[in-house]
């Protein structure tokens, strides 16, 4: 006799529901253990606090909450929403055009290399776990634009998988705080608190941009990525 399946379903706090199968689907991709190479960078705070703008669990909480709001939410996130509709309504051209903003607007070459590889290592597991979904992608994709394409493949709302998105973002940047200020794990967790305290009002935010709100300008962030690039002593890749 078959096996029957059941599938639960459960109801979101925006009120669209969500089945155990897409519900854990977004917390793999948003996991830390996922292989992509998350973990090996800092998006600039480990040059935040080589500079002194970083120096204890306050101000670290202060900058990565900065960070989400002034930055992931209207770059990363907002591409990866646009993105996440352009992958299921099959349009091709639109998913190109993001990938194109997202390398053109790269300010340094660190952090142009980590959108690049893990985009390609993201893909490189999708390979391994749903090659037919991995095809979809004959092009290499920055992370925003992949994470899309895994997100979308898990069937999940769109502003669901924001939020587990920016949770997976969280979590590798609290790991960074603890290793570069440093912190002890009771800090890094209260950190990542405040952090996933301001996540929902950031994908929101994500939500509402349109492709003339989306924009990457964060010159600080710019000015430390390219003044980690050549940091005598340094852990991160960025």
């Amino acid at each position: 006799m078959a096996a029957t399946i059941m599938i639960t379903t459960t109801m979101t706090a925006t009120g669209t529901t969500i089945t155990d199968a897409s519900l854990l689907q977004l917390i793999w991709l948003a996991s830390p253990a996922l292989p992509v190479g998350g973990f090996s960078y800092s998006e600039g705070l480990e040059s935040a606090v080589e500079h002194g703008l970083v120096r204890d669990e306050h101000s670290a909480g202060d900058w990565l909450v900065d960070q989400l709001h002034t930055s992931l939410a209207r770059s990363e996130l907002a591409v990866v929403a646009q993105a996440m509709t352009a992958w299921r309504t099959g349009d091709a051209e639109r998913v190109a055009s993001l990938n194109r903003w997202v390398l053109h607007t790269r300010e340094t070459a660190e952090l142009r290399q980590q959108s690049e590889q893990m985009g390609r290592s993201l893909v490189e597991w999708l390979k391994s776990v749903d090659p037919q979904t991995a095809a979809r992608a004959p092009t290499p994709l920055t992370w925003p634009v992949a994470m899309a394409l895994a997100l979308e493949r898990s069937g999940a709302p769109v502003r669901d998988a924001l939020l587990a998105c920016a949770f997976g973002w969280a979590e590798n940047m609290m790991q960074a705080a603890i290793k570069s200020v440093p912190l002890g794990q009771g800090a890094g967790q209260r950190i990542l608190a405040r952090l996933a305290a301001a996540i929902p009002e950031a994908a929101d935010h994500a939500l509402a941009c349109d492709d003339d709100q989306r924009q990457a300008f964060s010159p600080m962030l710019a000015i430390l990525s390219s003044r980690h690039e050549t940091q005598y002593s340094r852990l991160f890749r960025s």
